[in-house]
């Protein structure tokens, strides 16, 4: 046999070994990687990650959570030209191939033999790319490219090529958290995707290959020659006509970020929501896309937004200018872009935006450099609340505060209040929150002082003290001794309780003392009951009793509570006495609709067991106070019929869960009559100028004026503000309730009722008429004022001694304790 034929013979034998072993290798390789693949039937049913919605009570978005922004879309919601442009661009034969495109396979194994790159471009179908988003990692090896085509080869046999590009158009990563073509849409151009412009739609296909370095925003250039490379592709498939895609390619870059549209915006009741999903659905309730309907009524929420910004503005603006907040050192030559690079750092709360001053003129004005390099004109008006020009305020350098004012194109100079507030308004039948705000910007502070703010409620606790007196045998018309009085503790300590303006009325009804708030009226009712008996019965408006403080002092207000539960106890007093439990999440909606949570609240019921027993524990006798007037002999007292439904107690629902009964309900009636006398007469009647004889409520202040109260009712709304400093520093020289709280309490309250039925006050059964005259006594002719007591204690006014204490200087001190 001749040398070549021998020679080709073991070439060929060779050859056929080797291809054997290559062709054994690969079996086995293939075995191995394809007992490995995951099922890929799963991503016929697979979930996207998808955000947490939150809405408020009518629909309208509140807040969107979760890192990722994700609408999943089906494939007949994408418009055909943004399909072509994916199909333009990443795999042109996409519906031809099986899976893998084996033209492109062999070009990229060309482009790897015939040159030096590690990593060649072509030979991942749209099929392969979903394959490696959904079960593989991004390593580039050859064993995970075989496995990618592998798995491309099965997804080919159990879906379509829809299902495959639909994966694909909502799992791919557009940068700046938009994940899906949907949410691209919207982040770089605020549009559905039926709104996007051919343009627009070659620009999205070219983001997924450099999502983060290459999008439109992070760099337009290089953008927009991915942009124009595409549309030439389409043109060449025939997918535009040349002339299209040359007028798209003339369109200018666009992007600008878009954040989702929030329609109702409450930062802080957001934030709530988002802990109580992850406390009940866990860390998965920010990913798989579940819409959240809340309580709040989006109108009260905005009302209370601009009532405490604008009740914290006015307060501020009472105290002066504060100064500059920081100087900056520039250059002489510095411009406007300069200064603008020097403020980008500095957040923007609410609607004040930091400016740096940046020139002045004559007549006092000034011009501002803002963040984004624009200057705004600051006439002399824009600085009229501080008694100064702006030049005089905002130097070259100085940083302060503009915000818009009313006219087109008007700023206002203004300042960051050192003041905080907190507004908390619920259903008081419910307990449902309709609007609640932890502070003046949740971007400036997320402290939430609503709800996590413990603070002194100073008067407005008062009522807390006088519910549990009327439990005892009190009620409005018992006398009591408003004179100094000094309590010793066991050690030997004394403390002296002052009225806040310094004198005394001595004997004077409580409804007069709750009125006028006077401070020894409470701390002598207290001590005639006792703290510990006080403490126990106030629990049941909700509080802890280890809030409270064992001691007299309880009684001015000096138990640290939350905005939130003093509202909550308000509450009370509304609904005729029952404890409501405040809840926000109404409903909870997965991705498909299906209700997952919906919330079942426990109603209050104004008949349900509200009424005394005669022959309960007759009152105890203490010195300075008289527990009612003596009926004089053959008077007549008429007897309140039960409520009705016309009185605004309609029966409750059959299925309705009843809320606990907290005091009785002829108490809640005592009390709401005695807070609606607050605003017609006494601490709250600025209130009166809402018009409407349901309102009532009570100031509270504290010591230095710390803290600023006011608490009350409306409608079927209890509402509590409270301002304060973050510090605990004072708020300032007469800053009470009812100066610093009230007004805040009034704006919100005022959109609030609008077109609320007026709540009528009818005494429930078991109470008597009197009337009782200026000394405390039950008029037999019926003159004096009207009062409504309880049964058992106009029985047991009969046998009660009429005694009003001695003299003030005659009083012994009493043991605190």
């Amino acid at each position: 046999m001749p040398l070549f034929r021998r020679l080709l013979r073991w070439a060929l034998i060779t050859a056929a070994g080797l291809a054997l072993l290559a062709g054994i290798a690969l079996a086995v390789l293939y075995a191995r990687i394809s007992a490995q693949l995951p099922d890929v039937s799963t991503l016929s049913r697979v979930e996207m990650q998808e955000p947490l919605y939150v809405h408020a009570a009518d629909g309208r978005l509140m807040a969107v959570f979760g890192e990722a922004r994700r609408y999943p879309v089906t494939i007949d919601q994408v418009p055909e030209r943004l399909r072509q442009a994916f199909i333009a661009i990443e795999d042109a034969r996409f519906y031809e191939h099986g899976g893998v495109d084996y033209k492109g396979v062999a070009r990229a194994v060309w482009l790897l033999a015939t040159t030096d790159a590690k990593r060649v471009p072509g030979g991942s179908t749209i099929t392969q790319q979903v394959a490696r988003q959904f079960f593989l990692s991004s390593e580039y090896s050859y064993r995970r490219k075989l496995a990618e085509m592998l798995l491309a080869i099965r997804m080919e046999k159990v879906l379509s090529k829809d299902q495959i590009l639909e994966l694909y158009l909502n799992k791919s990563f557009f940068g700046n958290r938009a994940y899906g073509v949907a949410a691209a849409a919207e982040y770089y151009y605020g549009k559905k995707l039926d709104e996007l412009d051919l343009d627009e739609m070659a620009s999205l296909a070219g983001i997924p290959k450099f999502p983060s370095s290459g999008n439109p925003i992070s760099n337009p250039e290089r953008a927009r020659i991915r942009r124009d490379y595409i549309l030439d592709r389409m043109a060449e498939l025939g997918f535009v006509t040349a002339a299209e895609a040359a007028a798209a390619k003339a369109v200018p870059m666009h992007a600008t970020p878009h954040e989702p549209p929030l329609e109702a915006p409450a930062p802080y009741v957001a934030e709530m929501v988002r802990q109580e999903m992850l406390e009940r659905f866990g860390p998965e309730s920010l990913t798989r896309g579940y819409r959240v309907t809340t309580t709040i009524d989006a109108d009260l929420q905005m009302a209370a937004d601009r009532a405490v910004r604008e009740g914290l503005r006015l307060y501020d603006h009472r105290h002066g200018w504060h100064g500059v907040e920081q100087k900056l050192e520039l250059p002489a030559d510095a411009d406007d872009r300069a200064l603008a690079r020097a403020i980008a750092g500095i957040s923007a709360p609410a609607d004040l935006l930091p400016a740096g001053g940046a020139a002045t003129a004559a007549g006092g004005s000034a011009q501002g450099g803002l963040a984004d390099g624009s200057r705004v004109g600051l006439g002399a008006p824009a600085a009229r609340w501080t008694g100064k020009s702006p030049a005089a305020l905002l130097a070259r350098g100085d940083v302060g505060r503009v915000r818009r004012g009313e006219k087109e194109g008007e700023y206002l100079l203004d300042q960051v209040p050192r003041a905080q507030a907190a507004l908390v308004s619920l259903d008081a039948n419910t307990g449902a929150l309709r609007a609640l705000v932890g502070g003046y910007s949740f971007a400036g502070n997320k402290f939430n002082r609503a709800t996590q703010a413990r603070r002194q409620p100073g008067s407005s606790f008062k009522p807390f003290v006088y519910a549990a007196a009327f439990e005892k045998g009190f009620n409005p018309a018992s006398v009591v001794l408003d004179a100094p009085v000094v309590f010793r503790d066991r050690r030997g300590h004394t403390w002296s309780p002052q009225n806040d303006d310094g004198k005394f009325k001595g004997l004077m009804r409580l409804r007069e003392a709750l009125v006028q708030s006077r401070n020894l009226v409470s701390v002598r009712l207290l001590d005639a009951i006792g703290v510990d008996f006080a403490r126990r019965f106030i629990t049941q408006f909700g509080f802890e009793e280890s809030e409270l403080p064992p001691n007299l002092s309880m009684s001015l207000g000096t138990a640290s509570l939350t905005p939130l539960s003093v509202a909550r106890a308000y509450a009370v007093f509304a609904n005729g006495g029952s404890r409501v439990d405040t809840w926000l999440i109404d409903e909870v909606r997965d991705r498909d609709g299906r209700v997952v949570y919906k919330h079942e609240p426990l109603v209050a019921c104004r008949t349900c067991g509200g009424g005394g027993q005669a022959g309960a524990q007759a009152p105890q006798v203490v010195d300075g106070f008289n527990f009612g007037a003596l009926p004089a002999p053959g008077a007549q007292a008429q007897t309140a019929e039960p409520a009705t439904e016309a009185t605004g107690t309609a029966p409750l629902p059959a299925d309705a869960k009843v809320a606990p009964r907290a005091i009785d309900e002829r108490s809640a009636y005592q009390l709401a009559s005695m807070m609606r006398d607050v605003v017609q007469r006494g601490t709250g009647a600025a209130a009166r100028v809402l018009g409407r004889e349901d309102v009532g409520g009570k100031t509270g202040s504290t010591n230095d004026h710390r803290d600023a109260w006011f608490s009350g009712f409306g409608g079927d709304l209890a509402t509590t503000v409270w301002v304060g400093r973050d510090d605990f520093k004072s708020l300032g020289y007469r800053e009470y309730g009812g100066k610093a709280a009230l007004p805040i309490w009034i704006d919100y309250m005022r959109v609030a009722l609008e077109g609320r039925p007026v709540m009528p006050l009818e005494p429930p059964a078991g109470m008597v008429l009197v009337h009782v005259d200026e000394s405390g006594r039950i008029s037999a002719e019926g003159g004096g004022r009207p009062e409504y007591i309880k049964v058992e204690d106009l029985e047991r006014l009969y046998s009660a001694p009429d005694f009003f204490g001695t003299p003030a200087d005659e009083e012994e001190a009493f043991d605190i304790f």
